[in-house]
């Protein structure tokens, strides 16, 4: 597998597992991953959160590590990437409010490059307008938003992942096997 540039969008309190295991294990095959934030620089971190499943209602939520980013987000041109991650977790809740972030994942849908989406990414995916006629997995909290920006929610074990087209998506990160394998197959592309 040649290495690939690829884009991270994360920000605070994102799920810390949705954030560091896709951004290490694309660094151990040969992939360069640039982990950018609104409003911050290379060197920056931001709040990690861990999500757990503990037999309530919804998940719970810890504090998790923090996470260092390796590029600033001001000047960033998706041009230069040949692939976007969007983790979950609570930060694609305000980061979808960001019209520059919207842009900047309008482009690889618009360019038909890979894009790795889990867990609450696919809010940020709905606010930029991308799920149109889209089969996308989530957390299921955010089935509402897939299907009202269009797409249709693919209701999937939380181990699994889902592919359509040059989008893989997941429900959690118990789905990082799954989802990542997929990952990587489009990335082969």
């Amino acid at each position: 597998m040649s290495g690939k540039k690829i884009l991270m969008i994360t920000g605070d309190f994102t799920e810390d597992y949705e954030t560091m295991v896709p951004f290490q294990a694309l660094q151990a095959v040969g992939h360069t991953v640039h982990a950018v934030c609104p409003d911050k620089k290379a060197g920056d971190t931001v709040a990690t959160a861990i999500h757990d499943f503990e037999g309530d209602q919804t998940y719970s939520e810890k504090p998790g590590h923090r996470f260092a980013l390796n590029a600033d987000f001001e000047g960033i041109n998706p041009a230069d990437y040949d692939a976007l991650v969007v983790p979950g977790g609570r930060a694609p809740e305000y980061l979808r409010l960001n019209k520059d972030v919207q842009k900047l994942v309008r482009h690889f849908f618009e360019t038909n490059k890979p894009v790795a989406a889990i867990c609450h990414g696919a809010q940020l995916l709905a606010a930029a307008g991308v799920l149109e006629g889209r089969k996308c997995s989530a957390y299921p909290a955010c089935q509402p938003e897939v299907e009202l920006a269009g797409g249709t929610f693919a209701g999937i074990e939380v181990d699994q992942a889902v592919t359509d087209a040059n989008l893989v998506t997941a429900p959690a990160w118990p789905a990082h096997p799954a989802w990542l394998a997929q990952f990587f197959k489009l990335l082969e592309q």
